[in-house]
């Protein structure tokens, strides 16, 4: 079991993710994993730095701690080419220490260019294996040309390449999300709970760590944890397929008026009872990560951070699946 914590580059500047970052490994974390987005998923989170540059003064302000893309779309705002430049650039920085997350992207982050989102799910999975296939293709070194039905690659090299490439996670929620990152990543990466996700990946072939985001809010009494994770994180609970399709952060303000404290408690693991936070963390090893993100949307990150290390890191790193 290895425990990470996520940077929420939605609702913090470059300088305090640094900072978070630095206290992370302090409180004894595994890995920090951060979200690559153009926008918040809402105003009111009021931030979204460039998360290549926030991990690399990252890797340089810390020496163990793992690093992670949480995740990084390579097919429509980024090219794979530079993915996988960048990828193996920041390796090289964190001596072997990075983890490249990506998946299919949402169209909050992705419409921002060029051709814009591709609507069909079917399409964004195709651009996703092309991607992927270009990744690799130019970690083996050499000058690379490829042709795909979506993405082109023509007479490219990655002259700065590491030992050990970094491993692949990709995000996946469906079957056919499962097939891809079992055939051509290194690991899973998801964000609900379903034992589906992890037994898909293992029936398509994957062998590979999964990466599972537990959504929690730290703060001194339950309430005032779930009023700080409904103004900021409500969006979480709108399921994929809304998360993946509406493009600003307006739309998201709309799509989520009628989310109350109430669902906010269900879902998350929110106020100081570390008996609540080891149950929502139950449910992500049950359902097969083996690799937990804790997702903290509380108003103290530093009080969560101190949560973390004398009340919760013990007893998560002991969680095993339970028996049926």
């Amino acid at each position: 079991m290895q425990v990470g914590y996520k940077l929420a580059a939605e609702a913090f500047g470059p300088g305090e993710l640094v900072r978070q970052a630095v206290l992370a490994e302090k409180a004894g974390f595994d890995f920090v994993e951060i979200s690559d987005h153009y926008h918040p998923w809402l105003d009111n989170q009021g931030h979204s730095p460039f998360a290549w540059t926030v991990l690399g003064s990252i890797a340089a302000r810390t020496s163990q701690i793992q690093l992670a893309t949480g995740v990084t779309c390579p097919t429509v705002r980024y090219h794979p080419a530079i993915i996988a430049q960048a990828a193996a650039t920041l390796a090289l920085l964190s001596e072997g220490r990075f983890v490249l997350g990506v998946g299919s992207g949402e169209r909050l982050n992705e419409h921002v260019v060029g051709p814009g989102y591709p609507d069909a799910a079917s399409t964004r999975h195709e651009m996703l294996t092309e991607a992927l296939e270009i990744i690799r293709l130019l970690w083996s070194g050499g000058y690379r040309s490829y042709e795909g039905k979506h993405l082109h690659l023509s007479d490219a090299r990655v002259f700065d390449l590491p030992d050990e490439l970094p491993r692949i996670a990709v995000a996946a929620s469906g079957r056919e999300s499962t097939r891809i990152a079992a055939e051509l990543g290194d690991g899973l990466f998801a964000t609900e709970d379903k034992p589906s996700i992890v037994r898909n990946y293992r029936e398509a072939g994957g062998t590979g760590p999964c990466y599972g985001e537990v959504p929690m809010s730290w703060a001194q009494d339950a309430r005032t944890a779930a009023r700080a994770a409904l103004e900021t994180s409500r969006w979480a609970l709108t399921g994929w397929k809304v998360m993946s399709e509406l493009p600003n952060p307006v739309n998201f303000d709309a799509a989520t008026t009628t989310v109350r404290e109430e669902d906010i408690l269900e879902k998350f693991a929110c106020g100081a009872d570390p008996g609540r936070f080891i149950e929502v963390a139950q449910s992500y090893v049950d359902a097969g990560f083996d690799r937990l993100v804790m997702q903290n949307a509380g108003p103290d990150p530093d009080g969560f951070l101190d949560f973390y290390q004398h009340e919760l890191d013990a007893r998560i790193r002991q969680l095993k699946p339970a028996t049926t």
